[in-house]
């Protein structure tokens, strides 16, 4: 339930695309806009949504600062080789869940607080998520001083990177790097050669 409703901030109606004030804000805005316009004619194909979403995808999360702050203090031991290919890996992955969920998230309606709050040395920009069953949340966005996203909150307080530490937990601790980068991997490909839901 809480990556839907994640999923379901993510593809929510756009905010009008304009430049923002706020630079932070105008990083959400963006990405809003290119989730809606993904799904405004129909979900397509999982591939059609990778493709659509991919480069603001790319442009708006900070892979690499996402993957260092879900491996955690072990990230240090890998080698550059190691970091290069895993954080590849999670930004494959990232934007292959993204792009699922997207099929699952449209029609909800969201308003985006026009100005950031701080949150230490990074930004916090709110938005609220109404789904069509009329379930509230608050979804906010983490946005570094590079002016791009590094966590995703459910309600204030669930982080994506949180769960992702989770997730990678078992396979770094049977692996290491060569573990969490054959499951990130695996997850990817077995989301790219599910049949679609009928």
């Amino acid at each position: 339930m809480r990556r839907f409703l994640v999923a379901l901030a993510l593809a929510a109606a756009a905010v009008p695309a304009s430049a923002a004030d706020d630079p932070a804000v105008a990083v959400v805005d963006g990405l809003y806009a290119r989730f809606d316009a993904t799904v405004k004619n129909g979900a397509g194909t999982l591939k059609d949504r990778v493709d659509a979403v991919g480069p603001t995808l790319e442009r708006s999360f900070d892979y690499p600062a996402m993957v260092r702050l879900a491996i955690g203090a072990k990230w240090a031991d890998f080698t550059p080789e190691q970091q290069g290919a895993i954080t590849e890996a999670f930004r494959r992955n990232f934007v292959v869940t993204y792009a699922n969920r997207l099929a699952r998230a449209a029609g909800a309606k969201f308003e985006v607080t026009r100005k950031s709050e701080p949150s230490g040395s990074n930004q916090r920009v709110l938005t609220h998520v109404t789904t069509p069953d009329g379930d509230d949340s608050q979804i906010d966005f983490v946005v570094n001083a590079d002016n791009r996203i590094q966590d995703v909150l459910l309600n204030g307080n669930v982080s994506e990177i949180a769960g992702q530490r989770t997730t990678l937990g078992p396979p770094l601790k049977a692996g290491g790097a060569d573990g969490v980068l054959k499951f990130l991997r695996q997850r990817t490909d077995g989301m790219l050669a599910a049949k679609p839901a009928p």
